[in-house]
């Protein structure tokens, strides 16, 4: 650990995934910023530190200092929504989502507070934004302000994170070069879905496991349980369905493309990328590679590396499933965030050690 305490202000911390793998790599988490307010129970009670509901385009710079302390090593991290930067966003005329510019408040929150380490995490395709370069115009007002930056695109298996999730990840730091550490894992090291959901209790679908009430799969409907008994893990329903179970849909040329609906997940290989969707067959390759149902909350939560007793909702008569695998779907890798903390703690020691 480097000499200075090492303290971060998280923005858009949803239920805290970013924040959660920062501690456990050793930074001290000050406070998380959402305007999701049904994120602060899981955000508090996991990662011990406060969660501020507000819209970061009305947090002002007080908002955020008064969390640091003088002297302290300052960490501003964020996740802006990623839904504006999605290929259905890219492709469409109509769309007028106005969400990616959060990434300014963003970038006008670290002017005011002018810490000393900046991250941003993101999806790949803020690479190919065409309504605005909004990634250009953040790394320049970064550069400008002194910081030298490093960004690029993080292929989450090869930090043992059990899912084929790519990410644009950016780190920034006053203190000289900065870049993210070296993978930890080589292709036949990767952690597959067998090694993190394989020995949870079996359920059906619309069941909840007795002992852990996150472990509960979304309900189907008969047709749909006929459609998973038919399809084979990493297959598809192009080849594995009768021509009964098809859906008008799919039969389309436009349709043809998504192969991988109401598939079933490998065993030995890592998951595709959680979404907020994740928990329903409908939505992705995310059956479950046996049982007959689409993954649980709890399964979707490990695969996106969240621990087996993390906690989303206090009791199960308050939980609501739609929402927490919204907020599933959402969240940063823990994992992640853990890799992010360690490439922080690396460079500064660096400079602890007089090396730059």
């Amino acid at each position: 650990m480097t000499k200075q305490k090492i303290s971060a202000v998280d923005l858009f911390c949803g239920i805290g995934g970013l924040s959660f793998g920062l501690k456990k790599s050793g930074i001290e988490i000050k406070a998380g910023i959402d305007f999701d307010d049904s994120c602060k129970y899981a955000y508090e009670t996991n990662c011990n530190s406060e969660f501020m509901y507000a819209d970061v385009s009305s947090v002002q710079k007080e908002d955020i200092n008064k969390y640091f302390e003088e002297d302290e090593i300052k960490v501003l991290v964020g996740c802006a929504p990623c839904q504006p930067f999605s290929t259905y966003t890219l492709n469409g005329d109509k769309q007028k989502d106005q969400r990616w510019q959060l990434l300014y408040h963003f970038a006008r929150l670290i002017k005011e507070t002018n810490p000393d380490i900046v991250s941003m995490e993101n999806v790949p395709n803020l690479l190919n934004f065409k309504k605005e370069p909004v990634l250009d115009n953040f790394i320049k007002d970064l550069k400008d302000g002194g910081y030298y930056v490093w960004h690029g695109i993080v292929y989450s298996p090869d930090y043992g994170i059990p899912q084929k999730r790519k990410r644009l990840v950016l780190l920034a730091s006053k203190k000289g070069e900065i870049k993210i550490i070296k993978p930890t894992h080589k292709p036949n090291e990767y952690v597959t879905v067998k090694d993190v959901i394989g020995n949870l209790a079996p359920i059906g679908a619309g069941e909840t496991a007795m002992n852990d009430f996150i472990h509960k799969a979304s309900n189907i409907s008969e047709k749909n349980l006929k459609r998973i008994r038919q399809s084979k893990p990493g297959g598809s329903w192009k080849t594995d369905w009768d021509e009964e179970l098809k859906l008008e849909c799919h039969k389309k040329e436009n349709g043809k493309s998504y192969g991988s609906v109401y598939g079933r997940m490998r065993w030995n290989e890592p998951s595709p990328t959680m979404t907020t969707f994740c928990t329903g067959i409908g939505n992705g390759r995310f059956g479950h590679p046996e049982q007959d149902r689409a993954i649980s909350l709890r399964e979707a939560a490990i695969l996106q590396t969240f621990p087996k007793d993390y906690k989303f909702v206090d009791k199960e008569e308050n939980l609501k499933f739609g929402q927490v695998s919204r907020q599933i779907g959402n969240a940063v890798p823990p994992k992640l965030g853990e890799v992010i903390g360690k490439s922080i703690i690396e460079h500064l020691k660096e400079f602890d050690n007089g090396e730059n």
